[in-house]
């Protein structure tokens, strides 16, 4: 059961570390996609004198935005599901089938710390999506130096 258990954690750690791989490369794509629409502005403002932290400071603070508002988004359904599987195990619980279901895959609830690592992931996320963020304009604008 140690081993079936720090298999599925392994598992899980895996997978997170590929939606943030995933997370980079949308939020790279995306970046490129937005310089690429607003080509013009950012060269008047890069030819006028605007310094590369400027301007990557206003993509940047955009995608913190949108990645705290997906996360929150994210993070909100799995806080949901996670209550809603607590409180339906809790109901069936001392039922003959609730009683199996928890023998076999133990308790839903995640607990204090469950909620409070999910919404570490979202700051995770938000944080992963503005760094990605600030490094795409950064080296797209020192391309045009």
């Amino acid at each position: 059961m140690r081993a079936m258990t720090g298999t599925a954690v392994a598992a899980g750690i895996g997978i997170l570390l590929l939606v943030i791989a995933a997370t980079v490369l949308s939020v790279t794509f995306a970046t490129r996609g937005a310089m690429a629409t607003n080509k013009t502005v950012i060269e008047v403002l890069h030819f006028v004198g605007a310094k590369n932290g400027f301007i990557a400071g206003h993509f940047q603070r955009h995608f913190l935005l949108l990645g705290l508002q997906g996360g929150a988004i994210g993070g909100g359904a799995a806080i949901l599901l996670f209550a809603l599987a607590a409180a339906i195990s809790g109901w069936f619980a001392g039922t003959a089938s609730g009683d199996q279901t928890s023998a076999m895959f133990g308790s839903f609830s995640i607990g204090i710390t469950g909620y409070v690592a999910v919404l570490f992931q979202v700051i995770l996320i938000a944080a992963v999506t503005a760094m990605t963020s600030r490094q795409t304009v950064n080296r797209t604008l020192e391309m045009i130096d």
